[in-house]
């Protein structure tokens, strides 16, 4: 159950703490008093999107803050330990974040989280009921979620959703190979040439950017040799004057010895370096005589460097590429190609048999899951009228269709909630037949049977009971105060009829100050109980006989 809620800087709510109750919470106030901003707020801790505009001030952040007391055998706790979250002393804490900047953070036991994460252990502690909902029953995806809620079909769901979706891929690959084989076929002769023209180039990796490069060299031959010249000719001269110093050093070292004055230099360790630059300047002379001889070897290489460059840069045109290596790329996939059209049938065999196969299983999937909603249906439609006929409509006639369709991503199963609610009408989907009172009335008993079915912590009705008044309003107020003798109920009311039915009743209000206007909630004392259904009821919270029909009210309830 929702323990505790704590709103700051958000919309018209500066700070804002709620403790609730088990059993019946109940919450009233004027229209526009804020409630439907306490609602948006949870959702926010359910996953909802975050919209910048409800904070306050902008240079604050908004926080939302819940604490859900849960039970030692709930699903959550196995959520958390999974994902890697404290689980806590069975309670868990989410929070939203709305920053300033535009960006927003989640938290699931002061722990960072994803908005995913927090979506799917949300669901197991609350459901918030709000007035679109009523519009959703029409909808047939919401329809089919319903009955899969009863049908308990989330592991069903979730194996038949992989299974299709492999059954997509393999279909995907099959016929995307199908259809790429087809086009290979009617350009086969075309694809060989292409290939034939690339392979007969013998291609190399790298060898446009090397080709380049020698290109530059061969077309600047004087300059790059008038250079070379003007290295190497220094070099020739001056190897013989250094070995004829390096035999001087050495003569110096034989005639003195190895002397040991501080001044006198060490000729034979001298004698040694210039012996090591006179052999470095040598082998430095004979390789850039060695580079200025494989340039004047072939005085036509030039044009054979720009000849093969320009056949690289034709096919380059050609192909819609940017380099040789690209060239190498494609004539490389023009021959898995062609390869593939010697064997393409084959291929094709294969791939159609593993989508069959898939198709297959996906097929047996749908079928527990039609099977499992058929069933879930045949029961729902009969325990919907008996709780739906006590809430004023006696003529109540109600049946859930399941046709096969194609295989989607959810099975087979098109489905149709068809209701009658007046003697000898004919059955008809409930957009088209159903009051909004009525709908109100059938999405309480639906959440009466999906919440007791699915054992959810709490439950959040927002004004479910629009459109109704008088008996039925007293009688879906039981309905609400029934289901929370199992579970928390709380419930966003205009009726007094309700509100008199809550063990605990909260009053959100408005108030103003020299500069902004603050929507607050407080919890009601018995005599603050009685005012409250006073102004429900007349409009005058000081009306002697609406608060003597109020504590009626409340004396019948307790």
């Amino acid at each position: 159950m929702i323990r505790s809620l704590r709103i700051s800087n958000y919309a018209l709510i500066n700070n804002l703490e709620i403790e609730f109750g088990e059993g019946f919470n109940i919450i009233t106030g004027e229209t526009g008093a804020g409630k439907s901003i306490i609602l948006g707020a949870l959702g926010l801790l359910l996953g909802g999107r975050a919209d910048m505009r409800a904070v306050r001030a902008e240079d604050r952040k908004s926080i939302i803050e819940a604490v859900f007391d849960i039970s030692p055998d709930s699903p959550v706790l196995n959520m958390l330990d999974n994902n890697g979250y404290d689980s806590g002393d069975n309670c868990i804490v989410l929070r939203r974040e709305l920053l300033p900047g535009g960006r927003s953070r989640a938290f699931i036991n002061h722990s960072p989280a994803n908005l995913q994460n927090l979506r799917d252990i949300a669901i197991h502690l609350v459901d918030i009921h709000s007035q679109h909902q009523n519009l959703l029953l029409a909808d047939q995806s919401y329809q089919l979620e319903i009955i899969d809620n009863l049908a308990d079909n989330a592991s069903a769901l979730e194996e038949y959703h992989r299974l299709y979706a492999l059954y997509r891929k393999a279909l995907k690959e099959y016929t995307s190979t199908r259809d790429l084989i087809n086009r290979n076929r009617a350009d086969a002769d075309f694809l060989a040439y292409q290939y034939n023209e690339l392979k007969g180039m013998e291609l190399q990796p790298g060898e446009q950017a090397s080709l380049e490069h020698e290109r530059d060299i061969l077309a600047n031959l004087g300059d790059v040799q008038e250079r070379l010249c003007a290295a190497t000719e220094p070099l020739d001269y001056a190897t013989g004057p250094l070995r004829q110093a390096v035999n001087a050093l050495e003569s110096l070292a034989s005639a003195l010895g190895n002397p040991e004055g501080e001044d006198t230099p060490d000729f034979h360790a001298l004698a040694e370096r210039l012996e090591s630059a006179r052999v470095e300047a040598s082998d430095i002379y004979d390789t850039l005589m060695d580079y200025d001889t494989s340039l004047s070897a072939d005085p036509g290489r030039l044009d054979e460097v720009e000849e093969r460059l320009s056949s690289i840069y034709s096919l380059e045109v050609k192909h819609h590429v940017d380099n040789s290596d690209a060239l190498i790329s494609l004539r490389d996939r023009l021959q898995s190609q062609l390869e593939a059209l010697g064997d393409g049938d084959n291929v094709l065999s294969r791939l159609e048999l593993a989508a069959k196969r898939a198709k297959k299983a996906a097929v047996a999937a749908g079928n527990v899951l039609s099977e499992r909603r058929a069933d879930a249906a045949a029961e729902f439609a009969s325990e919907l009228r008996r709780r739906a006929v006590p809430l004023g409509m006696p003529n109540l006639r109600c049946e859930i269709t399941l046709t096969r369709g194609k295989l989607g991503p959810d099975g087979y199963d098109q489905i149709q909630f068809l209701f009658a609610f007046n003697k000898n009408q004919a059955l008809l989907p409930v957009g088209a037949t159903a009051s909004g009172g009525e709908i109100s009335r059938l999405m309480l008993s639906i959440k009466s049977i999906v919440a007791e079915r699915m054992s959810l912590p709490s439950i959040i009705f927002d004004e479910v009971d629009t459109g109704v008044s008088g008996d039925i309003a007293a009688r879906m107020a039981d309905m609400m105060s029934l289901i929370s003798r199992n579970i928390q109920v709380v419930t966003i009311t205009h009726l007094p009829a309700v509100a008199a039915m809550g063990t605990t009743h909260f009053k959100v209000y408005k108030e103003d100050d020299d500069t902004t206007t603050s929507t607050h909630i407080r919890k009601l004392e018995v005599e603050e109980r009685s005012h409250e259904l006073a102004l429900m009821l007349s409009g005058n919270a000081a009306d002697k006989a609406a608060i003597a029909a109020a504590k009626a009210l409340l004396s019948k309830n307790k």
